[in-house]
């Protein structure tokens, strides 16, 4: 076995003064880590995994708000942009050279790479913050499904005018202790098989929403559609149908993001050949296999219930038949959210975990780590306590703001313009030494300010629906 003494930097801590000699060998990578084992495939089903969410069950609403031209458009033009800018960003994985490059494990190391000062600081807030609003999110999701399984039941058996109303507080702790469990897993290294049953599981509900939708619209009734979605003066007023189209927007581009966790799982994946081709093959079967759900699910939804289209396709009761049929997908969708959870939470466990070790690497509670599971798994005593005191906080935050379709769009706001389109193009254009006002520049910035008014205008109407939400709400007191 070939033995060599190299220089390796720890998990995401800067070079120095971390930086420690190691003996290496086949086992380990050239930056003294455990070998990397992620395929494409593995990073597919990663990918799948964080954005095939709950943003997929509120498409059909949307695409009821913009219509039968603007809908679908919307949605292509969503899947070019991400792919485009994932292409971008999974090239900043190394800094130099591709192959030889130093790594990048995180996204804010990559923008410190490339960009450092200030940017880092407006990364690291834009990343986190989306973060912890997509456990948030992931949380109520979760709990609204839950309490799904019990109306399903409940109408199926007292029929479809009984009041099966039931309060979601229960469902939520219950998903936060199981997030509890998840979290002491150390990685993402070690998530790849709760990824691949996630992304499975989002496969099969998914697939249910669209057959049962597609059932609809061929044996009726279904909804009135019209190409410019609801009518203003009909289903809405004018200020109701700008606020609305606005919500919609953010919907969908929280349903395509991803890239706040993009860097972490490329750093998941074995070379050669070298990462980023890996993770252009992951980006493009990831995204094209989401695009297709995404359009069948938005405009078969569409179809299927019309301008009334419900907030969630699968826990608004637009279908209340076959009721075992509804259960198993919002069984899906619950499985499918424990390790989305995760995926979108182990940035922010790394960072804080590695911020600590680096502040006190001398400490047991902090540094010190138990083999369990015969040497498989490790137990950290602060990872225990920093996690859970997490996930209890998020999960007290879901409980006390569980509006559904307002968090969707505001999440996908503060998440898509600064990690999605600005940050990939301003690393490209660094990296690429791209000459200021050249033809590419300008069409570059176009795109990234054209995305920046979006933002801003997606963020207003998902502030404004939430102060709406608040005027009729009694906290940890909100039913299903």
């Amino acid at each position: 076995m070939a033995r060599a003494d190299v220089d390796a930097e720890f998990g995401a801590l800067p070079a120095a003064p971390y930086r420690r000699r190691i003996i290496a060998d086949d086992s380990v990578d050239d930056d003294g880590k455990p070998k990397r084992t992620g395929t494409v495939w593995t990073a597919t089903a990663h990918v799948i995994t964080a954005v095939i969410g709950s943003g997929v069950l509120s498409l059909p609403w949307s695409t009821a708000q913009l219509g039968w031209v603007a809908g679908p458009a919307t949605l292509s033009v969503f899947a070019v942009i991400t792919y485009y800018t994932s292409v971008l960003l999974t090239d900043c994985y190394r800094s130099d050279d591709a192959v030889t490059g130093k790594r990048n494990y995180t996204y804010m190391e990559a923008v410190e790479s490339y960009l450092g000062g200030g940017q880092v600081w407006f990364c690291g807030l834009c990343q986190y913050v989306n973060l912890v609003g997509t456990a948030i999110g992931y949380t109520i999701t979760a709990s609204i499904s839950a309490a799904a399984l019990y109306k399903a039941n409940c109408f199926h058996k007292n029929g479809h005018s009984a009041d099966c109303s039931v309060y979601t507080t229960m469902y939520m702790v219950v998903f936060g202790i199981s997030q509890i469990f998840f979290s002491q897993l150390p990685n993402l290294h070690e998530m790849a098989w709760l990824s691949i049953l996630a992304a499975v599981m989002s496969f099969s509900y998914a697939t249910i929403g669209v057959g049962l939708s597609l059932a609809q619209t061929i044996s009726g009734p279904t909804g009135k559609t019209t190409l410019g979605g609801t009518e203003i003066g009909v289903d809405v007023n004018s200020a109701q149908k700008t606020w609305l189209t606005l919500q919609a927007l953010g919907n969908i581009a929280f349903a395509y993001s991803y890239s706040m966790v993009l860097i972490e799982i490329q750093d998941t994946v074995k070379s050669p050949p070298a990462e980023n081709k890996t993770m252009r093959k992951a980006n493009f079967m990831g995204v094209s296999t989401t695009t297709a759900f995404y359009m069948l699910c938005g405009c078969l939804g569409y179809s299927a219930f019309g301008n009334a289209a419900p907030g969630n396709m699968l826990t608004g009761f637009g279908f209340y038949e076959p009721f075992w049929l509804i259960d198993f997908a919002n069984v899906c969708i619950v499985v499918h959210l424990v390790g989305a959870y995760q995926v979108y939470c182990q940035p922010i466990y790394a960072a804080v975990e590695n911020w600590a070790a680096a502040r006190w690497p001398r400490s047991d509670f902090v540094v010190r780590k138990y083999p369990v599971a015969g040497g498989k798994y490790n137990f950290n005593m602060f990872r225990l306590v920093w996690r859970t005191a997490f996930v209890i906080v998020s999960t007290v935050l879901a409980i006390s703001l569980p509006f559904f379709n307002d968090i969707l769009g505001l999440l996908g706001a503060l998440g898509f313009w600064p990690l999605t389109v600005y940050f990939p193009v301003e690393m490209y254009l660094r990296q690429s030494k791209v000459q200021k006002f050249s033809k590419k520049w300008v069409a570059l910035q176009s795109l990234s300010f054209v995305c920046f008014v979006v933002t801003v205008a997606v963020t207003v109407a998902s502030v404004q629906g939430i102060t709406q939400s608040l005027k009729n709400y009694v906290p940890f007191k909100t039913k299903l």
